[in-house]
């Protein structure tokens, strides 16, 4: 949501994004809060329409533990 900010100069709110996604409130902010939260496809879809980004811009790859896999 900063990238958003600082590219188009509007402020996203949760709820202005749960509006725009159809996303709840709860799972944006899980999203947000918890780097290891398993979404859908879907989600990231909707998000990045929302956004105008690609998921390239919202997905970090990293390596897997073995206490997360």
């Amino acid at each position: 949501m900063d990238a958003y900010r600082k590219r188009t100069g509007e402020r996203l709110t949760y709820d202005l994004l749960s509006t725009r996604t159809g996303l709840s409130v709860s799972t944006l902010q899980s999203l947000a809060s918890r780097p290891a939260y398993n979404t859908r496809l879907s989600t990231v879809e909707k998000l990045c329409l929302a956004l105008e980004c690609s998921p390239g811009d919202l997905l970090r790859i990293g390596q897997v533990t073995k206490l997360e896999q």
